[in-house]
């Protein structure tokens, strides 16, 4: 028997082992269930000051990355910005530049076209006076043709005759004396600049009587004749035509590099055909002439006047075509002129493109930027749910000693 004393009433009695075991026990629980409320209501204290203070210290780490990736952002935007607006100025520049590059090559084109025009226009008047010129210079050659053919007529009255008299006045020389001597008569006042000596070259196993040749004063070949002669005493029993002989003359006219060829001949004395002037045998070969020797200065002179008209011509010729070379210049400058400038604007094209490329890249890695920091405001959102959705129970699920705690205070 135990005896305790009521703090009460002071009052003693006594109890038995069972009975105070009981009141021990009584006691015990109490303070327990105190003590575990206290303890359960501190935890749950603590839990909510710890989960507040995961989410001051979350909210502000959130809002101070967020503040600073606005802040980036801002930087980057203001950036980029910055960058378009001088790609945008470049661009405008750009375009200018190109503008007025093309209206002053336009300009410079047109300057140049109406340059050219005014030259063709000044050429072609020119080109009208000079026509008018030569006609006129050949009208009077015409006429001093004209002139010398019907002074040749009267001589053909005599051509039946021309052997006999011949004869009687080259006695003693040959029908080569005779035109040399003929020529020399004349080559100080007419042939001043002329050559005309025997051909003494048989390299190549025949040649010519004589060879002519005159040049200008700046050394270029006004014309060349190769000549032969050929007279009726020369002749074997066997009589001999002119036409024997023209295969021999071209072959050295070729040979010595001549333009022209001139059989003077008294050959086929009683031949209407041969006497009745200059004749042309072009046809059989080419640029060779028979000639009677009354005829000898006379086709010397008309070959000459021929070739300096013809070298007129040509250096006419020449000249039109140096300016059509010039023109053909002009359009292949235009030509390249226009292929540099596609090539140059291919180029800024080409440029812009891949600056307006190189935007749409920094715009698409701002978005995703921006969608990264809408994912991670997403995971706070749902890390807070999942902290406001913690509780008591949730934290003992799984843990037997603490569930039986619970149970007993529910009981």
């Amino acid at each position: 028997m135990n005896e305790i004393i009521c703090p009460s009433c002071k009052t003693a009695f006594k109890v038995d082992e069972a009975g105070f075991a009981a009141i021990v026990k009584q006691v015990r629980d109490q303070q327990f269930q105190e003590e575990l409320q206290n303890r359960l209501q501190l935890a749950e204290n603590e839990k909510e000051s710890a989960v507040k203070l995961a989410e001051a210290n979350l909210r502000n780490q959130l809002q101070g990355d967020l503040t600073k990736k606005d802040l980036e952002l801002s930087s980057i935007k203001a950036s980029k910005e910055a960058e378009i607006t001088q790609i945008k100025a470049l661009l405008d520049n750009a375009e200018l530049q190109k503008q007025l590059s093309l209206k002053e090559a336009v300009q410079n084109i047109e300057r140049e076209r109406d340059t050219l025009i005014n030259d063709v226009k000044t050429k072609e008047l020119e080109k009208q006076n000079l026509e008018s010129s030569l006609k006129q210079q050949f009208s009077t050659e015409l006429q001093a043709v004209k002139d010398i053919v019907n002074y040749q007529e009267g001589e053909i009255a005599r051509i039946k005759d021309m052997k006999l008299k011949l004869s009687t006045k080259m006695v003693g020389e040959t029908l080569e004396q005779h035109c040399e001597n003929e020529f020399n008569k004349l080559r100080a006042t007419a042939f001043q600049n002329a050559y005309f000596e025997k051909d003494n070259n048989a390299s190549s196993g025949s040649k010519g009587d004589f060879i002519y040749k005159e040049h200008d004063e700046h050394g270029n070949e006004i014309i060349s004749i190769m000549f032969e002669m050929k007279n009726e005493s020369d002749a074997t029993a066997t009589k001999k035509r002119n036409e024997d002989f023209f295969k021999e003359l071209d072959k050295d006219r070729t040979e010595k590099k001549c333009e022209y060829a001139v059989l003077v001949s008294l050959l086929e004395a009683e031949s209407d055909y041969y006497n009745t002037g200059i004749v042309d045998v072009s046809h059989r070969f080419p640029k060779m002439y028979v000639v009677r020797p009354q005829f000898f200065i006379p086709i010397i002179t008309l070959l000459r006047n021929a070739s300096m008209n013809s070298m007129q011509y040509k250096a006419e010729l020449s000249l039109i075509k140096n300016q059509n070379i010039d023109i053909t210049n002009f359009e292949d400058n235009i030509t390249k002129f226009k292929d540099g400038f596609a090539k140059n604007y291919d180029l800024a094209s080409r440029q812009f493109k891949t600056a307006i490329d190189e935007i749409d890249k920094t715009m698409d890695h701002l978005q995703k930027t921006k969608d990264a920091l809408l994912a991670s405001v997403n995971n706070l959102r749902l890390a807070n749910n999942k902290a406001e959705d913690l509780t008591i129970k949730k934290l003992t699920n799984g843990n037997p000693t603490m569930k039986a705690k619970f149970d007993e205070l529910k009981g």
